[in-house]
C-alpha cells in the first residue's frame, strides 16, 4: 500500500467534507455495510441514524481510520483515510474529533485537566496558552465554574458537556457524535442540542450525529441518513426523511412494533431447536 500524504489537494466538491463510496464491511459473517455511498456536508449538521446494532458507531470508526473497510473509499476533504502511513493518519485525526457515547472522561483528572490533555498531548503551548484555551472552552459549554470538579462530582448532562469542551480543544474542522443524547434527562437533552447547534454555527465545524433519538436529532438536522440492513434507506433534508415512503422508515421513526423490522432476531424454529439434543 502506497503512502499519500495529508497534504493533497481538497475534494473536487468543496461542499463536501466527508466522502464514503462503495462501503463494504463485515464483522464475521454478518454484513454491516453492503456498498454505501454518503456524504458529509461542510459546516453543516448530519445526522445518521438507524436502530441499534445496524452499524452507525460503527461508520464513525471507518471515517476515522480506526477500522478498515473490505472495500470502498473513504475521503476525508479529499485524502483518502485508509490510504494514510501511520503518522498521516495521526495527523488526519487531529482535524477531527469524537464525542464518545459514554464521554471516556479521565476519572482520575479533574475538569480542567480532561480538557486539557488534548492540548498537552498534541501541542507545544505554554501552560499560560493552554489555561486561557481551556477556560474558554469550559465556558462555551457553560461549565468553566465547574473546572476544579472530578468526574465522579459531576451529573450524565455535565460529563457530556465537559467531554465536548474536551472534543473541541483543538478546535476540529468535524466533531463526531455518538449517541449524544443517550440516558440524558429532557433539560441536559436540551442543553447539548443547543450546544451542537451553536457551536456548529460559530466554530464553522462539520458535526455528525450519531442517534437513534428521532424528534432531537432530526430538529437540529440539516441533512440525515437512515441506515439499516446494510443499505441506505433514505437520505435528504428533514422533511425529506418524515415523508420518506419506506416501510421500514416509517416504521423506524414512528417506533412502531410491527413492520419490516422483526422482533426475533433470525434463528431456527423454536420446534426445531426443542427437537435438538445435547
Amino acid at each position: 500500500m502506497s503512502e499519500a500524504r495529508t497534504t493533497s489537494a481538497p475534494a473536487a466538491d468543496s461542499a463536501t467534507l466527508v466522502r464514503v463510496r462503495g462501503l463494504h464491511f463485515s464483522r464475521g459473517a454478518r454484513k454491516i455495510y453492503d456498498g454505501i455511498d454518503v456524504d458529509i456536508p461542510r459546516g453543516k449538521i448530519t445526522a445518521i441514524m438507524g436502530p441499534s446494532g445496524t452499524g452507525k458507531t460503527t461508520l464513525l470508526r471507518i471515517i476515522g481510520g480506526q477500522w478498515r473497510p473490505a472495500d470502498g473509499a473513504i475521503e476525508f476533504d479529499g485524502i483518502n483515510v485508509h490510504q494514510q502511513s501511520l503518522d498521516g493518519l495521526y495527523t488526519l485525526r487531529k482535524r477531527m474529533s469524537l464525542l464518545f457515547q459514554n464521554g471516556a472522561l479521565l476519572t482520575d483528572l479533574s475538569v480542567f485537566e480532561n480538557v486539557a490533555f488534548p492540548l498537552r498531548e498534541h501541542t507545544k503551548l505554554p501552560e499560560a496558552a493552554i489555561r486561557d484555551i481551556v477556560l474558554m472552552k469550559l465556558e462555551a459549554v457553560g461549565l468553566r465554574g465547574a473546572r476544579d470538579l472530578y468526574p465522579e462530582e459531576l451529573s450524565g448532562g455535565m460529563s457530556r458537556r465537559v467531554a465536548l469542551a474536551r472534543a473541541i480543544a483543538l478546535d476540529p474542522e468535524m466533531v463526531m457524535y455518538d449517541e449524544p443524547f443517550t440516558g440524558q434527562d429532557p433539560i441536559s437533552m436540551g442543553v447539548l442540542m443547543r450546544l451542537i447547534q451553536s457551536l456548529n454555527r460559530s466554530l464553522g465545524i462539520t458535526s455528525v450525529i450519531v442517534s437513534h433519538d428521532v424528534d432531537e436529532v432530526l430538529s437540529i438536522a440539516d441533512h440525515a441518513y437512515v441506515i439499516a440492513g446494510g443499505q441506505v434507506l433514505a437520505r435528504g433534508a428533514p422533511d425529506e426523511i418524515r415523508a420518506s415512503p419506506s416501510e421500514y422508515v416509517q416504521q423506524f421513526l414512528k417506533g412502531r412494533p410491527d413492520g419490516p423490522v422483526a422482533f426475533h432476531y433470525r434463528a431456527k424454529s423454536l420446534a426445531d431447536d426443542l427437537m435438538e439434543r445435547a
